[in-house]
């Protein structure tokens, strides 16, 4: 740990944090239906979109109306993009004439953009044209951020509104949110991306004469030298800047955001972590100012940044010691090496930026890497896999983030009451039986899948276990992070785990889908309750969510329900590979 490292974080931080005020602003603005200074250019674009679709913007809709929109828009989404990945050997620009991509895993990779998961069981570069990359892929990363934008200020309505049955329009929600916030920032952003080196173009692959030519020997005890090296390449640009912005995550090549042609700077690397955080800290402002409670939102904010420090301090102190294992090595930072646990990371970036990036990307829902999970210390590598099992709050996905935090608050407010004798109030709104009925609901859903599909793949040698690279609590240790990357619809992988089967397509499918709408469904179903519900006025008895005994409260509720649940098979994975480690075993 150097004070390099501490001060590269705290500029992170503190971007973020000068952002949030002005992004929160504009995003109210636009969801308020205020005018913009976008609106001389985009005004006319979705007047136009609501003519030919039909829509009514003025016509609101009830909390049922909303979900079955959101439902029957993605499943359209879903089909498309399936379609696409099927018939891509029959369509344009493939030009590496790859062939269409097998059932179980176009099902697989259609529910996982959908879902805003973005989970890859496959090389992107070998089997995805440039038509599916941009017409199946890339849009799927608009449109989905863009559903989780339209829910979460759906929530923030519900809370807003008094004695209302409806909770908006979502077509003009996910219009809004498309035009106005995503697309223009992902346009500058892919702008500076190319200018920093990130590759954006339709040519076929380069193949190139190695200026050293390796030699390699397989298993069989054959030697093969190797002269050439193929030279992936496509409109990479334009996907990464909103698979980043849109916390989807999806990488473009396999190697995701360690790939030069992604991620090729460092001042690249921190722009997409900045623009990772950009909407999920702007949302908790844009709820402040639509409830009128603006140090509300800065009170959730404050829990999400205190649990990401905690886990990015976490991360960084146990990547920044080397494997006790290594005799001999000098862990201590020089000029000769970096110091601490370096594998599988990139040079260019090193120990503190690999670690601020694990924590940011699973802390925001978002796929990408930088640095491989599964070489990471065992308390390191629990960091990401804890940020997940919290339920993708912590900043959070693009509104997913949000109206989750919101579940807990919820929560939160409850168990306050319960403490004070008196029934829960949230913003002048009583707490009801439903409302905590619908948030436990949507707290269980998470963990009953990722533990029973967990369990199950545990339990079948010839199906769960035997696509394993590692055995012991390791090899436990990556099947637990594959179902709660799915099911908190992040993306990342632990890697060691070959997810390119039957099984796992088609498990990992059922975890994204279900994790991403059984638990929407029961969080409008939330927010149409308190729509509908009077105001009361505050006394002394009302338990204040502005103030920081609120934020320590909300903190403490989102660790002791991730502590009970998840705490058992942590103990039996990277806790207890971690106590092995320092006796002298590894897996």
């Amino acid at each position: 740990m150097t004070l390099n490292g501490w001060l590269q974080i705290a500029v992170f931080m503190i971007a973020v944090l000068l952002l949030a005020r002005p992004m929160g602003t504009y995003m109210t603005a636009v969801f308020e239906r205020r005018r913009t200074f976008l609106d001389p250019v985009l005004a006319s674009c979705e007047r136009l979109l609501y003519r030919v679709t039909r829509v009514n913007p003025d016509e609101e809709m009830r909390w049922t109306q909303y979900a079955a929109a959101m439902l029957v828009f993605s499943a359209a989404t879903l089909l498309l993009t399936y379609i696409v990945e099927r018939l891509q050997a029959h369509l344009p620009w493939n030009p590496q004439h790859l062939p269409g991509v097998e059932p179980s895993l176009a099902l697989n990779t259609a529910i996982s953009f959908t879902t805003n998961t973005n989970w890859q069981a496959y090389t992107p570069e070998s089997t995805m044209s440039y038509l599916t990359q941009m017409l199946g892929l890339a849009t799927h990363n608009f449109w989905s951020a863009a559903v989780g934008l339209a829910l979460a200020i759906a929530f923030v309505r519900g809370i807003a509104r008094r004695e209302m049955k409806t909770l908006g329009n979502f077509w003009v929600d996910l219009t809004r949110g498309t035009l106005w916030i995503l697309l223009p920032i992902s346009i500058v952003f892919s702008l500076v991306l190319v200018s920093q080196g990130v590759v954006q173009n339709l040519r076929p692959y380069d193949t190139v004469k190695l200026v050293e030519p390796q030699t390699i020997t397989g298993s069989d005890g054959k030697t093969t030298t190797i002269t050439t090296q193929t030279i992936a390449q496509g409109p990479v640009a334009s996907q990464e800047a909103i698979k980043m912005l849109g916390t989807n995550g999806g990488g473009f090549f396999n190697a995701n955001s360690a790939h030069p042609f992604e991620n090729p700077t460092p001042l690249t690397n921190f722009l997409e972590m900045l623009s990772i955080f950009l909407l999920p800290a702007g949302l908790c402002v844009t709820l402040g100012q639509m409830v009128k409670s603006p140090k509300h939102g800065w009170a959730v904010l404050a829990t999400m940044v205190v649990l990401w420090l905690a886990g990015t301090t976490t991360a960084y102190w146990a990547e920044a010691h080397a494997n006790p294992l290594l005799h001999n090595v000098d862990a201590a930072v020089s000029q000769t090496q970096p110091g601490g646990n370096m594998e599988g990371k990139e040079v260019r970036f090193g120990i503190a930026n690999s670690a601020l990036f694990a924590t940011v990307t699973t802390d925001a829902s978002c796929g990408a890497v930088n640095s491989m999970h599964d070489s990471f210390t065992p308390l390191g590598g629990m960091v990401p896999l804890v940020n997940i099992l919290l339920g993708e709050v912590v900043f959070g996905g693009v509104g997913a983030g949000l109206y989750g935090m919101l579940v807990f608050v919820v929560m939160a407010v409850f168990i306050a009451g319960l403490m004070v004798g008196r029934t829960p109030e949230y913003l002048g709104k009583k707490i009801e039986a439903f409302d905590v009925q619908m948030a436990m609901l949507y707290l269980l859903i998470f963990p009953l899948l990722i533990l029973g599909f967990s369990a199950l793949s545990v339990l079948m040698p010839n199906l769960g276990l035997s696509s394993l690279a590692n055995h012991g609590p390791h090899g436990l240790s990556e099947i637990l992070y594959a179902y709660t990357s799915a099911t908190g619809n992040n993306g990342s992988a632990f890697a060691g785990l070959n997810a390119n089967t039957h099984w796992y397509n088609y498990s990992l499918a059922a975890a994204m889908f279900f994790g991403r709408f059984m638990m929407i469904v029961p969080m409008l179903a939330i927010a149409g309750n308190l729509a509908g519900k009077k105001i009361v006025p505050a006394s002394a008895g009302t338990f204040p969510v502005t103030t920081p005994l609120f934020t320590a409260l909300l903190t403490g509720v989102i660790l002791i329900v991730g502590a009970l649940t998840f705490f058992p098979v942590l103990s039996l994975g990277p806790v207890l590979e971690h106590l092995l480690m320092h006796t002298g075993k590894l897996f």
